[in-house]
């Protein structure tokens, strides 16, 4: 996860120093799950898919950080929760990754798909099997996760599954 805006983009406008440092302070409330502030900049008009020189929005940051009232506090202003930062990464998937089952189910409330794929063909379901989160597994499928979809070089779940030692998760998946 990019660290704010340490690299702008080269083809972004340039800003002024006082706009930058503003910039700065908001990512690092967003990292910090300072919820409360977000809220009073959200109500006052702060757009919620605003994102930092590496694609990363404000609601990519808070659940990657694991802040679960930010992270609701932006989908409820309207943060897209399947805005995926420049290398593809996306929030379902970065929660699966990390085994936040409240925050996978707070994203799938809020409508992210739970097949979306990232550029090389994973799922929110592989990473949550490679990793063997099994409850986050039996969530994603619960709520329409497909795990007979093909990553990039044909691999399905229950391989990525199998390739990672997740005996758990491969189990699971099998027993469906």
């Amino acid at each position: 996860m990019s660290e704010g805006f340490n690299s702008i983009r080269s083809d972004a406008p340039q800003m002024d120093q006082e706009t930058l440092e503003l910039v700065q302070e908001l990512f690092q409330l967003v990292r910090s799950g300072n919820a409360q502030r977000l809220q009073g900049l959200l109500e006052m008009g702060l757009v919620p898919n605003l994102r930092d020189g590496k694609g990363n929005s404000l609601q990519m940051l808070a659940n990657y950080n694991g802040h679960h009232e930010t992270t609701q506090s932006l989908l409820e202003h309207g943060a897209d929760p399947e805005l995926a930062n420049d290398l593809g990464q996306f929030p379902l998937a970065g929660s699966a990754f990390k085994g936040d089952t409240a925050m996978t189910q707070l994203l799938i409330e809020y409508g992210a798909d739970v097949n979306g794929r990232t550029p090389d063909g994973k799922t929110a379901l592989m990473f949550a099997a490679m990793f063997d989160r099994v409850e986050i597994v039996d969530l994603l499928l619960a709520n329409g996760a497909n795990q007979s979809l093909q990553t990039s070089d044909g691999r399905i779940t229950l391989d990525l599954a199998q390739a990672m030692g997740a005996t758990a998760a491969a189990v699971r998946l099998i027993s469906v």
